[in-house]
């Protein structure tokens, strides 16, 4: 695996990763075709603008793109207590079976917007609670432990429903804080990638979702190979930073799973002297969460800011991010500080429609990344 570590040259700091962002630009619906959005190419001394159709000429045949091919759940639900009063939830993730109270894989773990929390054992009526056609879940406190900021539910739907049938069927599409309409029919197909296969994430792997099957077979023609990870993408994702010095802030856990097969496509990608080209960054996070710790699965709370020693990934097709955002962290580190916050600078200026249902880029990492320098 290749590697770019070197002492930082700088300390940064929360503010250093902020920039102006007209609303005109936070893209509310998708493009009209996923692939006829656009791409800014960051690859070269100068950005170029291209769309993202045409991808595959960027790509060398030899080369490996890597996705994340979790499936968006409809995490958002609404209901009401015993009392009548009301509150919404969003289910950050289903608990495995040796992780639940007691076995049952019922539990999940959730946010809960209400006024005030129930206790341990309230019940709560959810899509009209079962007597409504819904059905309930048990509160039965806060998790992972009594400081915890989710809460911890058992789900009790009909005829032994679980969880993913019971979101399937009665759940929203957890759109992001910044897109304001209530989720629509479209969104169930657009916010969800082409090839998404394992339930679990509350938010998209947005880069991912301008792939569509011409691209694909295009990329395929090329002789660009193809690999999977899994990380089911929590709210954290939306989180705002609350410090201002980044080592003081704590980074949310997600739930990641590699393949065999995809550690074998990488090494032979480095064999033929291909390029491992992320899709996302959470796909990023998997990958280098694995070159950090050895392990194929379990959760990962990487904190990836500049200074930091990428060893697998080179090339990121990334949406753009939020300001002081932990994510805008992640691409100044692989394509180093200056370069992002100038191909931001252009982006706004050049109207590039960001966020989820945005515009994306391709960055290739710098051997400067780790020092911030450009």
């Amino acid at each position: 695996m290749t590697s770019s570590s070197s002492s930082p040259a700088r300390s940064f700091t929360v503010a250093d990763f902020d920039f102006t962002l007209p609303e005109s630009l936070i893209a509310q619906h998708p493009a009209a075709e996923r692939s006829a959005s656009r791409l800014l190419d960051g690859t070269g001394p100068q950005p170029v603008d291209r769309i993202f159709r045409t991808l595959p000429d960027l790509l060398r045949s030899g080369d490996l793109l890597v996705f994340n091919d979790t499936q968006v759940v409809k995490a958002r639900l609404f209901g009401e207590k015993a009392s009548g009063g009301k509150f919404e939830i969003l289910i950050e993730r289903v608990l495995l079976p040796h992780e639940a109270l007691d076995g049952s894989g019922q539990e999940v773990v959730a946010h809960i917007r209400v006024s005030k929390k129930p206790q341990p054992g309230g019940l709560l009526h959810l899509a009209g609670g079962l007597k409504g056609g819904g059905f309930d879940a048990v509160f039965l406190g806060r998790w992972p432990d009594e400081q915890g900021q989710l809460f911890r539910l058992r789900l009790q739907g009909t005829a032994g429903e679980t969880p993913y049938e019971l979101m399937a069927r009665h759940g929203h599409v957890p759109l992001p804080p910044y897109i304001t309409h209530a989720d629509e029919a479209d969104d169930e197909r657009r916010y969800q990638t082409v090839f998404a296969r394992v339930p679990g994430a509350v938010a998209a792997p947005t880069a991912a979702l301008h792939f569509d099957e011409g691209v694909l077979a295009a990329l395929e023609a090329r002789g660009v190979q193809r690999a999977n990870v899994t990380l089911h993408v929590g709210a954290g994702t939306f989180a705002p930073m609350k410090t201002e010095r980044i080592e003081e802030h704590v980074m949310h856990h997600e739930r990641y799973a590699i393949p065999p097969e995809t550690v074998q496509a990488i090494a032979d990608c480095r064999a033929r002297g291909g390029r491992v080209v992320a899709v996302g960054t959470t796909t990023v996070r998997t990958l280098e969460s694995w070159a950090k710790t050895g392990e194929l699965q379990g959760d990962t709370n990487i904190f990836i800011t500049p200074g930091f020693d990428f060893r697998v990934v080179d090339l990121l097709i990334t949406n753009f991010h939020l300001p002081k955002s932990t994510l805008m962290m992640l691409v100044s580190a692989f394509a180093g500080y200056e370069p992002i916050m100038a191909l931001y600078r252009y982006a706004v200026a050049q109207g590039y429609r960001f966020f989820s249902y945005g515009d994306s880029m391709l960055l290739e990492r710098s051997t400067a990344a780790a020092t911030g320098r450009p």
